[in-house]
C-alpha cells in the first residue's frame, strides 16, 4: 500500500534507463476516478491519467524520478522530488512536489504535481 513511506519512495523512485510502471501497476494503485493535475492540465479518471503519463514518457529519450522528503497524514501524503527529462539530447531538471490523497481502500484518489517550468 502507497500510504506507508517505504511504498511511496520505491514508487517515487524511477532511474534513467529503468522501465517506468506498467498499466497494470497504474491501475493496482490509482482509483479508476482518480484526478491528476499539474501546471499543464487536470485529468480526469484511470485512463486520462495513464494516457498523460505514457505521453510524457513517449515524448522523451528517458527519464528519471529521485524522491526526497516524505510526510505521511492520515490518507494524504505530500512527495518531494527532482524529475529529470532527456529530450533531444539535452537534460532537463525539474524540482517539485506531489500531493496525494487517499481513498477508503488506499489507493490515489487524487494526484497533484507541484513544479515551476
Amino acid at each position: 500500500m502507497l500510504k506507508e513511506e517505504k511504498e511511496l519512495k520505491k514508487f517515487f523512485n524511477l532511474s534513467y534507463g529503468e522501465k517506468p510502471p506498467s498499466r497494470e501497476e497504474w491501475e493496482s494503485l490509482y482509483n479508476e476516478k482518480v484526478t491528476f493535475i499539474d501546471p499543464t492540465q487536470v485529468k480526469k479518471g484511470i485512463d486520462e491519467y495513464i494516457n498523460a503519463q505514457e505521453g510524457l514518457i513517449r515524448r522523451c529519450d528517458d527519464i528519471f524520478l529521485e524522491s526526497h522528503s516524505i510526510a505521511i497524514n492520515k490518507n494524504i501524503a505530500f512527495v518531494e522530488w527532482t524529475m529529470g527529462l532527456k529530450i533531444k539530447g539535452l537534460e532537463f531538471l525539474y524540482d517539485g512536489t506531489t500531493r496525494l490523497i487517499f481513498d477508503e481502500k488506499g489507493k490515489i484518489i487524487e494526484h497533484r504535481d507541484y513544479f515551476d517550468f
